[in-house]
């Protein structure tokens, strides 16, 4: 059975009930991931005993907002839409991923996933040797590719043929905004390295993690159309898949995109035995995909 005929089994209000959009469940998580993030921000300005130790765990706080950004392009983790833009649109800022780009780029991805010459997550070929791993899990081409992004969208130059002609200039409308909003933020650390140190270095230090994750869900997976095939769901502990918006189970999400992260566990218990590509922990994976490029 592939991820079509799956899907076509499920009783419709089944369907219904998964897809079931709701505020609260959404808010109630950013409440709390939000607020970890500002209590470290906080923690690290006052600088308490053994701050500098809080660096790391504040940059895999605000890093793994891209999960939740990715979310917000599907409209899912809330039940309004505009809340689902504005909250995605915040999360860009801190990761330097315009929203109004990514939220095509990623659907792009969902369509074509893993599909060479059509998944534009493809287009950043996936590292195959040690030497490249350790560049791309250092996060500086990210960070890199990121800016160069932010560039040719303010100069009105980002022209993939996934971007509609329609969005082009609320694309570059946005981007000139994220770096009105970095100009500032780079002035603002001449009177003041709270910036530096809450957000700018933290996030440095995150990203490895998060590279890392990323690199679980489709990396080493059969370029194949079946979604059960060329995504990977990771079995991860109660935290990860908290910061993460549950998206460790990704094959789920790939299979029910429409599904919003708090029922992708449901998801998950209906689909379990129908999984192709799996991984016992990010740990286990990492180890698995480098000992295939020793």
């Amino acid at each position: 059975m592939d991820h079509k005929a799956f899907l076509a089994a499920l009783p419709a209000e089944t369907k219904a009930s998964l897809c079931a959009t709701e505020n609260l469940a959404g808010i109630r998580h950013l409440t709390i991931h939000a607020g970890l993030i500002l209590c470290g921000a906080i923690a690290i300005a006052l600088r308490v005993p053994l701050w500098p130790l809080l660096l790391p765990v504040q940059g895999v706080l605000i890093v793994f907002l891209f999960t939740l950004e990715h979310e917000c392009t599907h409209h899912t983790p809330f039940a309004s839409r505009r809340l689902n833009d504005w909250v995605g649109r915040s999360c860009g800022v801190m990761l330097i991923l315009p929203f109004e780009w990514f939220r095509y780029f990623h659907l792009a991805h969902h369509r074509f996933t893993n599909i060479a010459g059509q998944d534009p997550e493809l287009d950043a070929p996936k590292p195959e040797t040690r030497a490249q791993w350790s560049i791309h899990v250092s996060g500086l081409p990210f960070w890199a590719a990121n800016a160069r992004l932010l560039i040719r969208l303010v100069r009105g130059r980002e022209n993939a043929g996934y971007l509609p002609a329609r969005a082009l200039p609320r694309m570059q409308s946005e981007a000139r905004i994220m770096l009105a909003l970095y100009v500032c933020a780079a002035g603002s650390l001449f009177w003041s390295p709270v910036l530096l140190w809450v957000w700018i270095v933290p996030a440095m230090l995150g990203q490895p993690f998060l590279r890392l994750y990323l690199l679980a869900e489709h990396g080493d997976c059969p370029k194949v159309a079946n979604m059960f095939e060329n995504t990977r769901t990771t079995f991860t502990t109660a935290v990860v898949r908290f910061l993460a918006w549950n998206m460790p189970y990704h094959a789920e999400h790939h299979v029910f995109p429409a599904v919003p992260f708090h029922k992708l566990p449901d998801l998950h218990r209906l689909m379990r035995a129908r999984l192709q590509v799996t991984a016992d922990g990010y740990a286990a994976f990492t180890r698995a995909y480098l000992a295939r490029r020793w």
